[in-house]
């Protein structure tokens, strides 16, 4: 496969970090915070001007089933739904990222399903993400951002390498070749250490499927014991002494941007990387991007492995929950605005406007027309086709589970522990 090349335009990206921590073992039946006759729903702040325009647009239209939409910090939200939702007094619509707090939710009682015509125009793979046993309990509404390999063309070039490694011993073969030239083949922040987890979730995958990670997921005995996971792991540190990371990438972080720097100043070839770094090369090399010196492309397949080379990983949306201790009106109203609101033809454009990639179908020509398309054609193409859509682990787990999961990853990388000892220590985080 050729490097795939791109025009720019700024793109305003929605990073999706963290996930829900649970607390509901104060059960009560006060009902939704939403408790006067309008039914309410909490967001992110920085989500405001694509949410509340859709709300005010609801709501003029709809005045017997009005919504009422509070916004909230990132981690003053985590602490305020949980709350929220063990006392009995969630808002009507319950913002999540799906994954294993969406599965705790519906496990516990606490939402409602929801009918399947709401995900009909919903990519396959982000949709089901929504479903917990079979049943859908929560519908996107933002963007997909997939991780993806960027790539420096002319640092690659330097090197002889015309195309993007489309097999895992392809990118063995261009790390040996780049370190032969001098070149430091891949940049990695290591020091923020969530970026290595991309390197596991991708392996993982790979070789064993989706299922792997679903077994994680669903706290199955043992389940980090799976030889996926354990060859994956060792390839890990397999390319860490093949000196596939540049120089460096101990004390490298992502807060500053350092770590994509490397990439577009010429000093590494490729980065490992979600949609939303993007916007670090497009502020940065604009000229690079138009000219294709800065190109992107899927993560390799591994010989061998089970896994579909289409599925992806990452951050596949924000998601809408009805809450079960919402008022029937309350309810009524929210599933109402789910059919008729959110993701409509005003609310997508708003999405793509910010830069972002909707996952509905059936919108390649809007996002071609987009000045900078093509990275969105691409985002949208690779997502619209995974074979699966898995969320990224540290969000899909319990956030206790994930704080070991990186430390334990970071010790992987380091060479200071083995798979083996990878595999009992997570393990023992399995509730």
């Amino acid at each position: 496969m050729k490097l795939t090349q791109n025009a720019g335009r700024p793109v305003v990206a929605f990073a999706l970090a963290g996930a829900l921590a649970l607390a509901l073992s104060a059960c009560g039946t006060s009902g939704s915070s939403g408790s006067s006759d309008s039914a309410s729903a909490w967001s992110l702040s920085g989500q405001e001007p694509t949410i509340q325009g859709s709300f005010d647009e609801w709501n003029k239209a709809n005045p017997d089933e009005k919504v009422k939409v509070e916004f909230f910090q990132n981690d003053a939200f985590k602490t305020k739904i949980r709350t929220a939702i063990g006392s009995g007094d969630a808002p009507t619509l319950v913002w999540s990222w799906g994954g294993g707090p969406l599965k705790a939710y519906a496990d516990a009682g606490k939402l409602t399903p929801l009918d399947d015509s709401l995900t009909k125009d919903i990519f396959p793979a982000i949709a089901d993400n929504g479903r917990v046993d079979g049943k859908l309990y929560a519908v996107p509404n933002t963007t997909v951002q997939p991780v993806l390999l960027y790539f420096n063309t002319e640092v690659l070039e330097s090197a002889g390498i015309d195309a993007q490694p489309e097999t895992w011993d392809e990118l063995l073969d261009d790390v040996a070749t780049l370190r032969a030239e001098g070149i430091n083949p891949i940049s990695l922040g290591g020091a923020s250490k969530w970026p290595q987890l991309m390197w596991l979730e991708y392996l993982t995958d790979r070789i064993g499927g989706p299922e792997v990670f679903n077994a994680i997921q669903n706290n199955e005995a043992d389940a980090w014991s799976d030889p996926a996971v354990l060859e994956a792991l060792s390839m890990i540190q397999d390319l860490v002494k093949a000196g596939g990371f540049a120089d460096g990438w101990e004390s490298t972080t992502t807060d500053n941007r350092a770590d994509t720097a490397l990439v577009y100043s010429g000093k590494a070839a490729m980065i490992l990387q979600g949609a939303w770094v993007y916007a670090d090369f497009l502020t940065a090399v604009p000229d690079k991007l138009k000219s294709g010196g800065i190109t992107w492309g899927s993560f390799p397949s591994v010989d061998g492995g089970v896994g579909d080379a289409s599925a992806v990983v990452g951050n596949a949306s924000n998601y809408w929950s009805v809450s079960s201790d919402a008022t029937d009106a309350q309810q009524t109203a929210a599933k109402s605005y789910l059919a008729g609101g959110n993701m409509n033809e005003a609310y997508i454009d708003g999405l793509i406007a910010g830069g972002g990639v909707p996952p509905v179908v059936g919108l390649e020509d809007k996002l071609a027309a987009v000045e900078n398309g093509n990275f969105l054609v691409d985002v949208y193409t690779m997502s619209r086709d995974a074979s699966s859509f898995t969320l990224s682990w540290d969000q899909a787990i319990d956030p206790a589970a994930a704080s070991d999961l990186l430390t334990n990853l970071d010790k992987i990388f380091l060479g200071q522990i083995t798979p083996e000892q990878f595999a009992t220590a997570m393990n023992a985080t399995i509730k």
